[in-house]
């Protein structure tokens, strides 16, 4: 016997080479069966039936691990696409929010300049205003001293109207701001009245109007410091009619 079909038998692995040889063995053989057989004395031949073929067992379990292996790439690779797709849509959310937190920075910085602007004009606008106020002018006469007074007058919430000052000026001094009494009973006490008002130096110091000068003949500082003194005794120079 063969080693190799020996092996075969025996039930031991063979090498390549001795399967080789084993498989060439069994083609022969298949082979012979098919061959005919000559039979002596009638000089005919017979074919001796060949011996049916076994049938091939075809094994699907290969093709459904191939078919697996198939799907299981398709899966993965439809898994990747979509990973894809989501880091793509996220990237584009993501894009979208920054340009709009962009254009409300942007926005909220344009109101905030607006604000700025507007506030620098306002105070543009004030400051030009104190300004006029504080370069108004006053004629140097009867009535700019008159004027400048009711000014100052309204600032500090003294009443008094232009005609109730101008009548006693013209009572008390005709217009004189360094006009002085000599007779009457102030002047024998030694503290005459004196500037366009008649106010004797004890009464315009203790209501002298801040802002004004501390001089008595000016005209300004003469005419507040009277009205301040009628606004406590009388309610206001307006209410005076005569010697005060």
């Amino acid at each position: 016997m063969p080693k190799a079909a020996a092996a075969v038998r025996t039930g031991r692995a063979l090498p390549a080479a001795q399967k080789c040889v084993v498989a060439g063995a069994a083609a022969l053989s298949a082979a012979a069966i098919a061959v005919p057989t000559a039979v002596a004395g009638g000089g005919q031949t017979t074919v001796a039936d060949a011996a049916p073929a076994a049938p091939v067992k075809v094994s699907s379990q290969p093709v459904e691990h191939v078919q697996a292996k198939v799907t299981d790439r398709l899966a993965s690779t439809g898994v990747k696409v979509q990973d894809i797709q989501a880091r793509q849509q996220a990237a584009a959310r993501h894009k979208a929010a920054e340009v709009q937190r962009k254009a409300q920075a942007a926005a909220q910085h344009k109101a905030a300049e607006r604000k700025a602007g507007q506030t620098a004009v306002n105070r543009s606008a004030q400051r030009v205003q104190v300004q006029q106020v504080a370069s108004k002018r006053y004629p140097d006469n009867l009535d700019g001293w008159i004027r400048e007074s009711l000014d100052i007058m309204r600032k500090h919430n003294i009443p008094g109207s232009y005609n109730g000052i101008h009548r006693n000026i013209m009572r008390e001094s005709s217009g004189n701001p360094y006009a002085i009494n000599n007779w009457d009973i102030n002047a024998r006490n030694g503290v005459p009245s004196k500037g366009l008002l008649q106010v004797i130096p004890p009464t315009f110091k203790a209501y002298h109007v801040p802002g004004t000068s501390w001089n008595i003949y000016d005209p300004v500082a003469n005419i507040t410091a009277a009205c301040n003194y009628a606004a406590h005794r009388y309610g206001s120079m307006d209410n005076v009619n005569s010697a005060y």
